[in-house]
């Protein structure tokens, strides 16, 4: 007998989770619908190993202040360092560098799969989590950016979350490089500061503002008492960031107090071509006028729109600098790529001009939205970014009704594929968040798995061969029919076997003893209407005068008669769901 002393603990690593059935088959009905969507847009299926060397996972790594720099790494035989991927982003990337010739370009692929994070886990925060990315390699316009929005759009109405449940936010890295160099934090020697600032602002709907802040000067002390060092950025550039991220507040109080047409005292220039300014400016700030105009120097006029209207207004808060002008000109091209598509709401001038009215939206409300908060905490990102964000209210795991938030995310990563073939590679894509967004999906009642019917156990009665043989042959027949069976393998009695059978939620028990098998008989034991007829009953005589929970029917009618009882359970649940 084994010592109880050498027992070993079983016990799960801190950031991991056990899956149920439940889950896994929600996932996979969650994933069929987003790769419904992808296979639309004419991604192709591709796939990566879970470990690449760890030069090939480059600088871009998630959390640099921890051990192996945020990932989990090991020294193979041959003394090459070795990573579990952190993303599916860095390996594809790898991917296409190394088959680049043979490639089609623009490569359009898709992929799903674990990734590992070496990091401090938390609530809601694991070690080993899924993605599903897609992504566009190939490509250098943002016309495949202005794609990836919309097509994630596509993805949350495909998953069954309305309109106005959800948002794609859009921003551009070259805007926020361009804010961080307006405050003196341009240059490479500023690259690990500005990558922390980044960090600190991605976590804004985390920690909060206050939390921002705290992160963007000395640093942060969370509840469990760990501290993280901040950027040690000055009081000046904090609130001047912190004015940036409360950008979309701004607008709102400005345009609900109905100063729609200048709200800055500037022209908006996607509104307003620059060639109607003439004489319009005091000089004091022409100069101010005449950088504005240089974001729309073909005097284009556009189509108005929210998001177009709020990149002009952002432009005339802000110091302008190349990086910052390209970025917002990048913007306007996604922006009117997507307006012209209906993914966002449409407006129009007066015949003078002067008034901004709305026109009918193209759609009810907006599903892709310019926000210039929007972060995403990789350094790889060179451009585009954007999020999907769940607006609705969802009861959390404790019940408590919380917006639950980022869902996924992505952006371009013009230097990732460049890195191994030394010429420039565009590239962009987007990651979806799998345990995060199925939980959003199952507590808004989204991924419903009740119809997965679990399978038909077969009592095992009598252990000779000859028995054995017969009860595996009605297994076998009923799977032949397309039903889901199984034979009781254990070496309990009958009533334990039923008990299994309840635990298993197994629709019906099949029973034969010698007396059944004597006279071509099998007894059926409907357990889904058993149960219901014990809960609903009380007294015993009522309950055998019910509609009886257990037949005997012929041995070659056991197929038919087994699927009569899963049809009548399967009109009971659609009653049940008032449908």
């Amino acid at each position: 007998m084994a010592d109880k002393s050498q027992k070993m603990l079983a016990r799960l690593p801190r950031g991991f989770v056990d899956r149920s059935a439940d889950d896994i088959r929600a996932v996979e009905t969650m994933m069929a619908k987003i790769k419904a969507v992808y296979e639309l847009y004419g991604f192709e299926p591709a796939d990566q190993p879970l470990i690449e060397y760890t030069d090939a996972l480059g600088k871009f790594l998630p959390d640099q202040d921890r051990p192996n720099e945020g990932v989990f790494s090991f020294q193979d035989d041959d003394e090459q360092w070795l990573s579990l991927r952190y993303d599916l982003t860095a390996p594809m990337a790898r991917f296409v560098a190394e088959n680049y010739e043979r490639l089609p370009k623009p490569f359009r692929s898709y992929r799903a799969g674990w990734v590992f994070r070496n990091e401090k886990p938390g609530p809601g925060r694991f070690r080993q989590f899924m993605q599903f990315d897609a992504d566009t390699v190939g490509t250098p316009g943002v016309a495949a950016d202005a794609e990836m929005a919309m097509m994630m759009a596509d993805v949350m109405e495909a998953l069954g979350i309305a309109r106005g449940d959800y948002v794609i936010r859009v921003n551009n890295r070259k805007v926020l490089d361009g804010v961080l160099e307006a405050i003196g934090l341009g240059g490479d020697a500023n690259a690990g500061r500005r990558l922390t600032v980044l960090r600190a602002i991605d976590k804004l709907d985390k920690v909060g503002a206050d939390g921002v802040r705290d992160l963007l000067g000395k640093g942060r002390l969370d509840e469990s008492g760990d501290f993280t060092k901040g950027a040690g950025l000055d009081e000046k550039a904090i609130d001047g960031l912190v004015a940036f991220l409360s950008f979309e507040e701004r607008m709102e109080a400005l345009t609900s107090a109905d100063e729609q047409d200048h709200p800055t005292g500037l022209p908006n220039p996607f509104i307003y071509p620059p060639s109607t300014w003439t004489d319009l400016f005091e000089p004091a700030v022409a100069q101010r006028a005449s950088e504005l105009a240089d974001l729309n120097p073909e005097n284009e006029k556009f189509k108005y729109s929210a998001g177009i209207g709020r990149l002009g207004e952002l432009a005339s808060l802000l110091p302008l600098n190349q990086k910052l002008i390209e970025g917002i000109r990048e913007l306007v091209a996604i922006e009117a790529i997507m307006q012209s598509c209906g993914y966002v709401q449409s407006y129009f001038q007066d015949e003078q001009g002067r008034s901004i009215m709305r026109l009918p939206p193209t759609q009810d409300v907006e599903r892709v939205k310019i926000d210039p908060s929007v972060v995403r905490g990789l350094e790889y990102y060179t451009g585009p970014v954007y999020e999907a964000e769940l607006l609705a209210e969802i009861p959390n795991e404790e019940g408590k009704i919380v917006r639950f938030g980022s869902v996924g995310g992505g952006g371009r990563y013009d230097g990732l594929v460049s890195r191994f073939r030394g010429e420039p590679v565009p590239a962009t894509g987007f990651s979806i968040g799998v345990s995060r967004l199925m939980t959003a999906l199952k507590n808004l009642g989204k991924l419903d798995t009740s119809d997965v019917i679990a399978p038909v156990v077969v009592l095992v009665m009598d252990r000779d061969t000859e028995s054995l043989g017969r009860t595996q042959k009605m297994v076998s027949e009923l799977r032949g029919a397309g039903i889901r069976a199984e034979m009781y393998l254990g070496g309990a009695g009958m009533k334990a076997q039923l008990k299994y059978a309840d635990r298993r939620g197994s629709p019906v028990a099949v029973i034969q003893g010698s007396s059944e098998r004597e006279a071509g008989q099998v007894q059926l034991k409907d357990l889904v209407e058993g149960a219901r007829q014990a809960g609903a009953i009380a007294g015993h005589d009522e309950y055998r005068q019910a509609r009886p929970g257990q037949i005997t029917v012929k041995e070659a009618d056991l197929v038919a008669e087994v699927r009569k009882i899963l049809e009548a359970q399967a009109n009971d649940r659609v009653k049940d769901r008032g449908l």
